[in-house]
């Protein structure tokens, strides 16, 4: 098995009013340093489509624009061992600490979930003790192959918890 992979720090600040939790970085986002840096990722272009704002490669300005629109970014996994990008090659996880990240976000009103992974990890992290709706949107990986309109549609559901 491969060495183990690290999650990034969360993207969140005092404003953040939705949470968008991935599952692990990938082979490129790893390398990039990047949230969701895949080219054929879909994540970027359907937030900026969401959110009406135009598109760009830039990183700096993109997570400038989902700062501006109170989206925070994590991941449900701090550290994993895994070979690839796949979430079902992921072994010997550790999760990150969402309860501790939200007891300190209190205006997070509502947590996306970006894929089945992230949402059953965070499912069996929080427990019944979780207040707050959870919501499972289709991964935005080029591994999930359904259309991108389908994906866009699934996605607005993010616009009703914010501003």
């Amino acid at each position: 098995m491969q060495n183990r992979i690290s999650s990034f720090p969360p993207i969140i600040d005092q404003q953040s009013e939705i949470l968008i939790l991935g599952s692990i970085p990938g082979g490129k986002s790893l390398e990039k340093q990047q949230y969701y840096a895949h080219p054929q990722n879909k994540f970027w272009r359907i937030i900026f489509e969401l959110l009406n704002e135009e598109f760009t490669e830039e990183y700096v300005q993109r997570i400038k624009t989902i700062k501006k629109h109170h989206i925070a970014l994590w991941d449900v996994i701090d550290s994993c061992e895994r070979k690839g990008s796949l979430d079902s090659d992921i072994k010997n996880e550790e999760a990150n600490q969402i309860a501790e990240l939200l007891e300190e976000h209190p205006h997070i009103k509502a947590i996306f979930c970006n894929g089945g992974k992230s949402y059953k990890n965070l499912i069996k992290l929080l427990g019944k003790n979780n207040s707050l709706p959870v919501f499972l949107l289709p991964s935005t990986s080029p591994a999930y192959t359904i259309p991108l309109e389908k994906k866009l549609e699934d996605w607005k559901a993010i616009l009703n918890f914010l501003k």
